[in-house]
């Protein structure tokens, strides 16, 4: 069952994870952008093709599992807007995906979690691209 499965946590608990997943399930949200650096120093393994996990809700109840389908590193400055689309959150240019997540890294919440208040991301920051797609409702 899904008991063994690795979480997948978008956001922070509230109203963008709520978004978030209510993207995931209705199906508009079939990618997500992580910082590389992140995975480094949590010593978390990078998403592996194939893998699956329990997308949770600001309540922490799971209402998904979600296989990965592909994942790509690439520099921050090399995002395309076919990814910026299939994040699900109505972006139309690449900019604008690139205003909206620099809002949540540059956020007191993201800063504060990498205790870091003076954080910021550059071009040339590597980012984890990853897509993937719900094979089961919960």
């Amino acid at each position: 069952m899904t008991d063994d499965l690795p979480r997948c946590e978008f956001a922070f608990p509230g109203p963008l994870r709520d978004r978030l997943v209510a993207a995931v399930l209705s199906g508009a949200k079939t990618a997500t952008t992580s910082l590389l650096p992140d995975y480094e120093a949590d010593g978390e393994p990078l998403p592996v093709v194939g893998a699956r996990s329990v997308v949770v809700d600001s309540d922490d109840r799971p209402v998904a599992v979600v296989e990965t389908t592909e994942v790509r590193i690439v520099r921050l400055g090399d995002v395309d807007l076919d990814h910026a689309r299939d994040e699900g959150e109505g972006y139309d240019s690449v900019a604008a995906w690139r205003a909206g997540h620099e809002a949540y890294w540059h956020g007191p919440d993201y800063r504060q979690w990498r205790g870091d208040p003076e954080f910021t991301v550059d071009d040339d920051m590597p980012v984890v691209l990853e897509r993937f797609r719900v094979v089961e409702r919960r």
